[in-house]
């Protein structure tokens, strides 16, 4: 009994110290995952767990938000997950996304899990038209999207035991595996984007255009990315998209000390203010290299620029929610802005090399593939080939054994009709001897009166004409007989060379010989070995600067490649413009035809740089 009550006594006090659980669903741009979290965990546990559930290690550009009374906030590192204000029925929901963005896309961001976020969501507020993008521009960007799209899926589950935090933490992750890939006509029949949003609905009502006649634009440009990999297309899909004037800004609605009503921006750039009206050019910005200091009072912000020339500006917002975001979003874009400009960390550094590494695997990786499948192709050319030779060749055999029978069935003829000739040449000479004999019996019977030979002169005159003409038809009919027979053995002469052509024909060789040795491996591949399912890879210093030299290489190409895309992207805008529709232009619409007229329509840092040549005058708003 005592036994017993001591491990009724053990279990309970197990079960008393079992730790309270709460359930949280993470969205992030492609998946969903739930999470068993413990009450005490505070908003890091949490973000490390989903950094780690996704494999992500650049965590800095990423954060968790959520929604209050239509305010968007994110969850606070350093505080309790249940302590902010979120809603506390399960599962509590929270948004995996880009908080920060990076000033260049090619060069921070290291991660292909990281690159194809960024491309999730950047995509999404371009359809949503959250960031504004020119018609000419948005097919392009749709042309990357196909080659880089997915479809369709399979849904796997995963369990992600965490063995520090004794949790099990289960998740439904929805992968999508299937790619439309490069472009084929055989496959990508017309129709094939029917069903897929590519166009923001503003670029599709501003045109004249059936759906038929954006797809044929999208496909024209999707066909010249063939060879492309899906990170590569979405890595030129946010290069495009990084130079967009409202690309990675967030924008709240201000007052300044006036009361008149603005728009505050915070980027990886700096502050930017902006009319109402217009999102896409600023009235001034405040780069973060020249902000001496960024500080709230209640409801009031105040920004100090270095240049002490230069007045304070002064704003507020009206809810403190509001402020406290836009402060957080000030320090994080300025820490970032800061960082971009010192080393790489010892972190950073193992990235980047490992991004080398992978990249280099996956070049050699496509190049082998290519190859494999050049040699496929050239395989099935020569099978072709042997294949059509070999049809051929049984057309010509076909051909000759008609011939062949045509020439027996000939030779059978001429031999039967020559035979009869004979027989018929036989029976006039039979009928000639016969009359002869019939003449000379007549000749020898004496007539004696006048008219009995009058009688007998006129018969056997008679009987002379005819055996003429029986002589005459034998004669023919002889070298009629003879002319058969000449015919006869031209045609056997015919069907023997049509029997030595037929044998020529079966007995040439069907294939011709293949080489059954492999063929050897190019010398960059000398150091790559395959085992099982592993590779192994051999990277020396000379394989690295090669590398080094063929990214430098591919700088150039990319220059080249910039100047060809601007020109087809002219292009393109020429030809659509006829069919525009000036009385469906939104306001951003006559803002960026309005900017591109007077020349201020290149890139977003441009667009950047000149208030900032302006930043050290008196502010005036």
């Amino acid at each position: 009994m005592a036994g017993a009550i001591a491990s009724r006594m053990s279990f309970s006090s197990l079960k008393r110290k079992q730790p309270k659980t709460f359930t949280v669903r993470i969205v992030t741009m492609d998946a969903e995952m739930e999470f068993n979290c413990e009450m005490k965990w505070k908003g890091k546990d949490l973000f490390d767990l989903v950094c780690r559930t996704l494999g992500l290690r650049e965590t800095w550009f990423f954060g968790l938000q959520y929604t209050i009374k239509d305010t968007v906030a994110w969850l606070k590192m350093d505080k309790k997950v249940l302590d902010h204000d979120v809603s506390k029925e399960e599962p509590v929901t929270f948004h995996f996304l880009a908080k920060f963005y990076p000033e260049n896309a090619e060069e921070e961001l290291v991660q292909e899990i990281t690159q194809h976020l960024f491309f999730l969501q950047v995509k999404k507020q371009i359809l949503d038209e959250k960031i504004y993008c020119p018609p000419e521009a948005s097919v392009l960007l749709a042309s990357y999207a196909v080659q880089a799209k997915e479809l369709g899926g399979t849904e796997a589950e995963s369990t992600c035991s965490e063995t520090q935090l004794s949790l099990e933490s289960q998740s439904l992750v929805h992968l999508l595996f299937f790619q439309y890939g490069d472009y084929d006509p055989s496959v990508h029949k017309r129709g094939f984007l029917a069903q897929e949003e590519l166009l923001p609905k503003r670029v599709i009502n501003l045109y004249q255009m059936t759906p038929e006649m954006w797809e044929e634009r999208i496909t024209a440009w999707y066909a010249e990315h063939r060879g492309r990999a899906r990170d590569e297309a979405e890595m030129e899909y946010l290069k495009i998209a990084q130079d967009l004037e409202m690309y990675g800004v967030n924008y709240f609605t201000i007052r300044n000390k006036k009361g008149t009503e603005l728009l505050l921006g915070v980027d990886a750039l700096g502050l930017h203010i902006y009319d109402p009206e217009n999102r896409l050019t600023p009235k001034i910005s405040f780069p973060w290299n020249e902000i001496r200091n960024i500080s709230y009072s209640d409801k009031e912000f105040t920004i100090k620029p270095l240049d002490k020339k230069i007045d304070v500006f002064k704003f507020n917002s009206s809810k403190l929610r509001v402020n406290k975001l836009i402060l957080q979003l000030c320090i994080g874009n300025h820490d970032l802005f800061m960082r971009r400009r010192k080393a790489d960390s010892l972190e950073v550094q193992q990235m980047k090399a490992q991004a080398r590494e992978e990249k280099a695997r996956k070049q050699m990786e496509r190049q082998r593939l290519a190859r494999e499948k050049q040699m496929r192709e050239e395989a099935e050319r020569t099978r072709d080939e042997l294949e059509r030779r070999l049809l051929q060749m049984k057309e010509e055999a076909t051909m000759a054994n008609e011939a062949l029978m045509r020439s027996e069935e000939t030779a059978d003829l001429l031999a039967e009709k020559a035979q009869i000739t004979e027989e018929e040449a036989k029976l006039l000479a039979q009928k000639a001897a016969e009359a002869e004999q019939e003449m000379q019996r007549i000749k020898a019977t004496a007539i004696r009166t006048e008219e009995e030979k009058r009688l007998m002169e006129q018969k056997v005159l008679e009987a002379e004409v005819l055996a003429l003409k029986m002589a005459e038809e034998s004669e023919r009919r002889a070298k009629e007989a003879d002319q058969l027979k000449q015919d006869l053995q031209e045609a056997r002469e015919a069907e023997r060379r049509a029997k030595q052509k037929l044998l020529e024909i079966t007995t040439k060789p069907t294939y011709p010989p293949m080489n059954p040795l492999p063929a050897p491996l190019p010398p960059d591949m000398a150091n790559f070995n395959l085992v099982g399912d592993s590779l192994s890879f051999d990277f020396k210093d000379t394989d690295m600067k090669r590398l080094s030299m063929e990214i430098e290489k591919e700088k150039v190409e990319y220059m080249e490649k910039s100047k060809h895309l601007q020109e087809q992207l002219n292009e393109l805008k020429t030809e659509i413009e006829a069919l525009r529709l000036k009385e469906r232009e939104t306001a951003l619409d006559m803002l960026h035809s309005e900017n591109s007229d007077r020349g201020g329509g290149g890139s977003k840092h441009s667009t950047i740089k000149k208030p900032q040549a302006q930043g050290r005058r008196p502010i005036c708003i």
